[in-house]
């Protein structure tokens, strides 16, 4: 074979090879044709919702076209995430998903939507980590001084969270069978700040709440924090230790919000979401801003994602059996 053939056979050879990359890339590149919708299955105002707009308004930047929050509350989540199930798999349904998708299969006797049928990941966009803390009149300096303190007085203890099912009422439970403690659960609505008004008037001893909630009556000291539930050390307070170093290695975990879309959308929509979406967390000014509200960012791949949700189904459903609680 001639040079010059071989040059133009392997230029031929190129061109073939790169063929499906060039269809994947400009089918991804046509990607959004109008509108996008991010469904919230919440009311406005919440963590979720705020993380959902902040995200919407970037990628509105990014793409070039609009991203548009559609909060559809209700069933503790249900209804809205129902609806983005069932909404056509071509990428202009995004669903905003919380903790709550992971466990309502387990909390309600039928949810109107499986997780892992239902849904395609995208990313594990960014997780808050709850703090354990308590009224600065109690005693216990520490995870270890709380327990003994609540098997020496049964009856007498109490923990407050903003609702049933909720992160926070959870992780409580799990501190209560796993100590076997006779710890009363008082959930609040409205959010957290119900709940950690209560401890700081006293009228519960124990809470669990997102640490960005709990942080400023920390910082004032109207509460004493004793350990954070998240695998590593909080920024937001160095200083705390996680459940694990305090001694309790099996209580943990922490509130998420994830990025998902119905399933059988584009695995090439499915790249483009996730690499924007993972630069978006990245920028400086929105971690600073997810900071305000206690996130720090994630961004995990799809199939992390996906192994993510499993194991927080199998956790908290663990949690809900053996404390036997069911929706409200």
């Amino acid at each position: 074979m001639t040079l010059l053939r071989r040059r133009q056979f392997l230029h031929l050879a190129a061109g073939v090879a790169a063929l499906p990359v060039v269809s994947r890339v400009a089918r991804a590149q046509a990607y959004p044709t109008r509108p996008v919708r991010m469904v919230v299955p919440f009311a406005p105002g919440g963590t979720t919702d705020i993380f959902a707009r902040l995200l919407a308004q970037k990628l509105t930047e990014r793409l070039g076209t609009t991203f548009f929050v559609e909060n559809i509350g209700g069933a503790s989540g249900n209804i809205g995430t129902a609806q983005a199930a069932r909404a056509a798999p071509d990428g202009h349904t995004i669903f905003i998903a919380f903790t709550s998708f992971a466990v309502n299969p387990t909390m309600f006797d039928k949810v109107p939507y499986d997780p892992f049928k239902d849904f395609e990941p995208v990313t594990l966009a960014v997780s808050s980590t709850h703090v354990l803390s308590i009224n600065p009149s109690q005693p216990a300096k520490s995870v270890k001084d709380l327990v003994g303190l609540i098997k020496a007085s049964s009856g007498k203890y109490s923990f407050a969270s903003s609702g049933v099912g909720t992160p926070a009422h959870l992780l409580g439970e799990m501190l209560r069978l796993s100590q076997s403690l006779d710890l009363v659960h008082v959930p609040y609505s409205g959010g957290a700040g119900p709940a950690m008004a209560s401890v700081v008037a006293g009228h519960t001893q124990v809470g669990f709440s997102t640490l960005a909630s709990a942080a400023p009556h920390i910082n004032d000291g109207k509460l004493r924090a004793l350990a954070v539930t998240s695998k590593a050390r909080s920024p937001m307070q160095p200083d705390l230790p996680t459940m694990t170093e305090a001694g309790y290695p099996d209580i943990g975990g922490d509130a998420w919000v994830g990025v998902l879309v119905p399933a059988r959308t584009s695995k090439d929509i499915i790249t483009l979401l996730h690499r924007e979406i993972v630069r978006i967390i990245a920028l400086p000014d929105m971690r600073e801003r997810l900071a305000t509200v206690g996130f720090e960012p994630v961004g995990n791949t799809p199939e992390e994602f996906a192994a993510f949700i499993k194991n927080e189904i199998d956790t908290w459903g663990k949690v809900i059996r053996a404390a036997n609680i069911k929706a409200e």
